[in-house]
């Protein structure tokens, strides 16, 4: 009779330890998710300090990047925001998605102090965006400028010719799809395209010389296309200053933001439906010090983005891609 007691008194203590434990398993589950999450939304925007320093990033090529526009307008209007800073390291991309970016970045300098920092490149589309900012801080090695417009399309005329391929078309008027790069294109219609390439170029020009403060004869200089490193785009006064963040902060400074105030990341939300997969996968592996898992994570996402994206239309892209 006794060692069956001491049998049963055995068996509740064993199930009373193992109920403990599967509730602090779960606890600690539930600990380490909720502060996964947290680590991701601080890092992607979602939820931020109070009073702090906002960075975007303009990476890669510009497309049509609806998510970027709407998180960058929306620092405009967050009381938390006292500054921004915009670190670009792009050779450009479409012009209309260039000027989407350019006009969510002025509204923002409109209602607070922005910086723009070029990590690397700051080309066409690139330097497009750097404009849209109060201030512009480069590396002495750092490229920026190209300052044109181009639309690119290939002509297989020739090879459809050699296979025996030819195709027809009925349009309602002459120019209607032209060029199209599988029929030889008639002057009018590289008339027509120059037209429209003209007319992008002189906007493009016209910013650079409202933004940077240019002469025409300035603007001439620089506006043939070429690029230039950081030391010679400060001589040309297309950027501010030589530097990097801390210069930028230390600009920041002089507008009544403190040098000491936090820098908080702000990402935009990701089209793909796994994006809090991302987020989260990312941010686990960066507390647990696996840094370059991380940003391969990130980086897969961005390259999945960019192989989706169209660069069809006018691009305003430093060395674009040959056809």
């Amino acid at each position: 009779m006794p060692l069956e007691t001491d049998a049963v008194l055995d068996r509740r203590l064993l199930r009373r330890k193992v109920t403990f434990w599967r509730a602090l398993s779960i606890f600690a589950v539930i600990v380490a998710v909720a502060v996964a999450g947290l680590a991701g939304a601080q890092r992607f925007g979602w939820v931020a300090p109070l009073q702090h320093v906002a960075r975007v990033e303009v990476k890669g090529v510009i497309t049509q990047n609806a998510n970027l526009v709407r998180t960058i307008e929306a620092l405009g209007r967050n009381r938390n925001v006292r500054a921004v800073i915009v670190t670009i390291d792009s050779p450009g991309g479409t012009v209309a998605g260039s000027e989407a970016l350019y006009t969510a970045i002025r509204t923002v300098a409109a209602a607070k102090p922005t910086v723009a920092v070029v990590e690397g490149t700051a080309a066409s589309g690139g330097y497009i965006a750097a404009i849209g900012t109060d201030h512009i801080v480069t590396r002495e090695t750092s490229i920026a400028g190209s300052i044109g417009v181009v639309a690119q399309f290939p002509n297989v005329v020739r090879l459809l010719d050699t296979i025996g391929v030819r195709v027809e078309a009925v349009r309602s008027s002459p120019l209607k799809a032209m060029p199209s790069g599988v029929e030889p294109t008639s002057p009018e219609a590289l008339a027509a395209l120059r037209e429209i390439i003209t007319d992008s170029y002189d906007w493009f020009q016209r910013i650079v010389k409202e933004r940077r403060g240019l002469t025409d004869e300035q603007l001439r200089i620089v506006a043939d296309g070429r690029v230039f490193v950081g030391r010679r785009a400060l001589d040309l006064r297309l950027t501010d200053q030589i530097g990097g963040e801390p210069e930028a902060r230390a600009w920041l400074a002089t507008k009544g933001v403190p040098a000491t105030m936090r820098v908080q990341l702000h990402r935009p939300a990701s089209d793909t439906n796994l994006s809090w997969l991302r987020s989260i996968s990312g941010s686990l592996a960066e507390a647990a010090g696996l840094a370059d898992w991380a940003e391969r994570i990130r980086s897969s996402a961005l390259a999945t983005q960019i192989e989706r994206s169209s660069l069809d239309g006018l691009l305003a892209l430093w060395q674009p891609p040959t056809p």
